[in-house]
């Protein structure tokens, strides 16, 4: 198979979990590629993560900005776990991209090892023509939580180029109609937004609120609290750009209800930042319902993952996808994949129904 052309809008810790993991699994024994610990799938269509080519890659702190990406991936304020050391030299050097909104005010409180620091007198490369030279496929956006405008700025140069957007953050753009609409009439495939991790709080959190929903018990309240020390988490101490995030995590659970909790009662989001805690999340949840004859049930649960590598696989997956669609003519969103790989898709499914659809189209069947 050909291989898949990436570009990378991000150069944080997500970014530099999926390279080390990438490589990882180049490195997997053949008798174990069957069923490798970690992905959903090691063929996908055809397609394998060794056939995921970086061809180039946008950031604007001054410790990436001008560097390789393979070292830059490594350098702070990144700090998730060491997957592999060793990678590659992709041939690619991370380019200045348009700040926008893509720094809060306040994290310039902040130590520079724990925050961005914005690359100073650089020229932000011209992101259309960059994506062209390189023949990049899929732009893989991976920009902080509140960044409206800076995502909106990369989506609108894959308009332009042609590029499928993978759009991994919270910044409503396949799940806008507006947006979906100019996608889908330019023919290019689209994922979004906000992508679930593998097993992390949100897929948790739904399966078991539906769980509670389909034994008879009745929800009261719920809420999920997480806690975590990258800077995520830092940069999502100003409240105000936490709506999205909120939006797409509380309607990601919702949805999966026979019938919607009154908001009041549906708590959901970011907690605190921990310093300590560098790349690990820890959940809080917490269930109140009423079972037989109305008496109380309370469920709670604490889950700690690795916060980055914990969205690779699903993200892995999403590209092979997204050229799948492009080799097959298919554009604007792909409401199955976003449905079962994104928080917030265009439209929300039942994880089970949305992975049927998923294989259905991986195997070939027409996107639905």
């Amino acid at each position: 198979m050909s291989k898949i052309r990436v570009a990378i809008a991000g150069v944080g810790n997500c970014a530099s979990s999926l390279l080390q993991g990438l490589e990882h699994y180049k490195h997997v024994p053949h008798t174990a590629r069957m069923t490798p610990v970690g992905l959903m799938h090691y063929d996908l269509g055809g397609y394998r993560p060794e056939d995921l080519e970086m061809v180039c890659a946008f950031d604007i702190d001054a410790r990436k900005v001008g560097r390789p990406l393979a070292e830059a991936c490594f350098a702070p304020p990144n700090n998730t776990v060491t997957i592999w050391r060793d990678l590659p030299a992709y041939g690619v050097t991370v380019e200045m991209g348009e700040i926008h909104d893509g720094v809060a005010p306040h994290m310039r409180n902040y130590p520079p090892e724990r925050t961005f620091v914005p690359a100073e007198n650089v020229t932000p490369a011209n992101i259309e023509r960059r994506l062209r030279e390189t023949g990049a496929e899929v732009l893989l956006c991976y920009l902080p939580v509140g960044s409206q405008l800076a995502v909106e700025r990369y989506a609108r140069a894959c308009l332009e180029t042609g590029v499928s957007l993978l759009n991994c953050m919270p910044v409503f753009i396949v799940s806008h109609e507006k947006w979906a609409r100019e996608f889908a009439a330019r023919k290019i495939p689209v994922i979004g937004d906000d992508v679930k991790s593998q097993l992390g709080s949100t897929i948790l959190h739904r399966a078991i609120m539906k769980l509670f929903a389909e034994r008879g018990i009745k929800l009261k309240h719920t809420y999920q609290l997480n806690t975590g020390g990258n800077t995520d988490f830092l940069n999502m101490l100003d409240r105000a750009r936490l709506e999205s995030k909120r939006t797409s995590k509380t309607e990601a659970v919702q949805s999966v209800l026979p019938e919607r909790m009154p908001d009041v009662d549906v708590h959901i989001g970011p907690s605190d930042y921990i310093p300590w805690q560098n790349d690990n999340k820890v959940c809080f949840l917490r269930i109140e319902g009423e079972g037989f004859a109305g008496v109380p049930i309370e469920l709670e649960l604490r889950m700690s993952v690795q916060d980055s590598p914990n969205s690779g696989g699903v993200v892995i997956d999403a590209i092979r996808c997204l050229k799948l669609a492009r080799d097959r003519g298919v554009g604007g969103p792909l409401y199955s994949i976003s449905a079962y790989m994104m928080k917030h898709p265009p439209e929300q499914l039942p994880d089970d129904v949305a992975r049927e659809r998923v294989e259905q189209f991986i195997a070939g069947e027409r996107e639905r």
